[in-house]
């Protein structure tokens, strides 16, 4: 079975853990770009800028492929990795965490942290909502006014949404369709002589 789905979180939600004093406060948001990761990063650094530690861990991409990984302070491996763990037992992908520690005066050592770095993480994720998506392919469509109707049949047959459309002597639309389906669709798309199909994104 091709696999063309995701999961991922619905909405923000939030976890916390105590130890020796020390406060662990994790906030997980689904997210999309680099740009929304670092926006919320920089969010969370101004609302707790009296916090010793603000660290976390990423992934984006239906694959996983981009992450990162960052313990802002904390010895090596001992917040943002047993973050990233969480996200990968949980199979998420699309979603940052991000655990703002406020110290207790007493040092928890190496396992201590590992341990609240991922208990923290873990809260956050069981007071989420985790949801599957589908991976979907975005296409930019190009032709001619002639071709408009055996274009919008094709795109309404198989119920793809559109959007950015431009309907003049020379047309243009984008249109998304769920991977699976991807291959099937193009080369119908393609039979058409003459027009222009480009990948936009994945989704």
């Amino acid at each position: 079975m091709f696999e063309d789905t995701y999961k991922t979180i619905r909405y923000a939600s939030q976890g916390v853990y105590k130890e020796k004093g020390s406060k662990f406060l994790a906030f997980a948001y689904p997210i999309a770009t680099e740009a929304e990761a670092k926006a919320h990063l920089e969010e969370l650094r101004k609302q707790y800028f009296d916090a010793r530690h603000h660290c976390y861990a990423y992934i984006l991409g239906a694959d996983k492929a981009a992450y990162r990984i960052n313990d802002d302070g904390e010895p090596s491996s001992t917040a943002g990795k047993p973050i990233y763990g969480q996200l990968l037992s949980h199979d998420l992908t699309n979603i940052i965490i991000v655990v703002v520690r406020y110290f207790g005066g007493i040092k928890l050592g190496v396992p201590g942290l590992i341990n609240a770095y991922r208990t923290a993480a873990k809260d956050a994720i069981d007071n989420a909502i985790i949801i599957e998506k589908n991976i979907t392919e975005v296409y930019n469509l190009q032709f001619t006014y002639e071709q408009m109707n055996s274009v919008m049949k094709i795109l309404k047959d198989e119920e793809l949404p559109q959007c950015n459309q431009k309907f003049e002597l020379d047309c243009s639309l984008d249109f998304s369709v769920r991977q699976s389906a991807s291959t099937r669709v193009c080369d119908e798309i393609l039979k058409l002589k003459g027009v222009k199909l480009t990948l936009l994104r994945i989704e």
